[in-house]
């Protein structure tokens, strides 16, 4: 009996798949446990097997086709064997984006051909006008919302339809005329494809955006006593520290402090997390994904930046997995390798907060009556102001600056 391979959910916020490669090919013969095929998702890319044995009948999505859940990619069964009906379900159960399309299409074609030439005028040498007697311009009612949705003033077009009416062609292939220009090149646009976890982070971060109700607060933090303890760490440790690596510890210190932050919305309910799980953004050639270190406050600085390192590999080399993406509880977002001095982050869901991280600076700062040279670090908290009221985010954010200021107690 022939049976259907489906589009498996491969992660919880999964959608849709991208067939990125295929292993087999029609006719080839298959074990169960074999892997298949290997598919993008939002998150990873992921590695699709097989629980039956028999022969691949027929493969119905190409390489770089996106697959929706629970749809048949392929069909395995006996070599021979009759699977008409399986294939006439797969193409009825994708009909219907299909008819839509040839809808639309009929329904520009009508638009440009449904003209009334009784209102059609010629001038007094026998050509056709462009205009009513209103002094409208005649055009399709597909070719005017085109024009207007591009603002491409309808005067200026040259009508290729039945009487000079200005039709859908004459939209798509107008170019404005433009003055000329000197020793200038004219280059190509490049069309990328959007990967599922780029849909995914673009879907995320607007329901964030649009609804949590995100406040900001900004403190500035004197790095110095962070900076020096720092190399005095590095010199005796295998592993070496980085400041993104404190700032993760005094996070989890000072989520411990103040467990009100690390919480999430859900609803009718607030749920305070007894574990600290802290997220470290990384970016990647597609966005920023978020790599959880599990139990933060429990762990040491050189623990905390080996798992970082190791988390940020795998990332860009597109091997993290989702369990290592879920679960977080709070999110750290620093760009202060790239020159960055203070911005705002979109807060991570369910997380209720995300710290925005900026470059450390040195500037001048007045100590003792006198202006000496400074080290100083300015953090942005994005908070969900249902969870977290201003007060309570202010109250975390003093602590956090009062850990860095002082880090031994970091360490001890």
């Amino acid at each position: 009996m022939a049976i259907k391979v489906e589009m498996p959910k491969l992660s919880d916020t999964m959608e849709e798949g991208v067939i990125a490669k295929w292993n087999v090919q029609e006719g080839d013969e298959v074990e169960s446990g074999d892997i298949i095929a290997e598919v993008e998702t939002d998150k990873a890319t992921m590695e699709v097997e097989v629980f039956d044995a028999g022969t691949i009948l027929k493969i119905l999505a190409k390489e770089g086709d996106a697959v929706p859940l629970g749809k048949t990619m392929a069909v395995i069964g006996e070599e021979g064997e009759d699977i008409s009906d399986i294939l006439e379900e797969a193409q009825s159960s994708g009909s219907s984006s299909d008819d839509t399309e040839e809808q639309e299409t009929a329904d520009e074609t009508q638009e440009e051909e449904d003209y009334d030439p009784v209102f059609e005028d010629l001038d007094e040498d026998g050509e056709q006008q462009t205009t009513a007697d209103n002094g409208r311009i005649k055009a399709s009612p597909l070719a005017r919302k085109m024009a207007e949705d591009q603002d491409i003033k309808l005067s200026n077009v040259k009508g290729s339809g039945p009487h000079g009416r200005i039709i859908k062609r004459d939209i798509e292939s107008y170019e404005p005329s433009k003055a000329p220009a000197a020793a200038t090149v004219s280059r190509e646009d490049k069309e990328h494809r959007v990967s599922q976890m780029r849909k995914t982070i673009a879907r995320r971060l607007a329901e964030s955006k649009y609804s949590n109700p995100h406040y900001y607060e900004t403190i500035e933090v004197d790095m110095q006593p962070v900076w020096d303890a720092r190399k005095q760490v590095n010199e005796i440790s295998e592993t070496k520290i980085s400041f993104n690596d404190i700032v993760v510890k005094a996070c989890a210190a000072a989520l411990r402090k103040h467990p009100e932050i690390n919480s999430s919305w859900y609803g009718d309910k607030i749920v305070e997390h007894g574990d600290v799980n802290v997220a470290v953004a990384v970016a990647i050639d597609e966005g920023l994904v978020t790599p959880v270190i599990n139990n933060t406050d429990q762990k040491g600085l050189q623990q905390i930046g080996q798992e970082t390192r190791e988390l940020a590999e795998k990332a860009r080399n597109r091997d993290l997995q989702p369990e290592e993406m879920e679960g977080s509880t709070f999110t750290v977002s620093n760009l202060g390798m790239f020159g960055i001095e203070e911005f705002t982050a979109i807060i991570n869901p369910p997380n209720a907060c995300i710290l925005a991280v900026g470059a450390i600076k040195e500037v001048p700062v007045v100590e003792d009556g006198e202006v000496v040279p400074g080290k100083r670090m300015k953090m942005t908290l994005s908070s969900d102001h249902r969870i977290v009221d201003g007060a309570m985010a202010a109250q975390f954010l003093s602590t956090l600056r009062q850990m860095l200021e002082n880090p031994l107690g970091l360490v001890l």
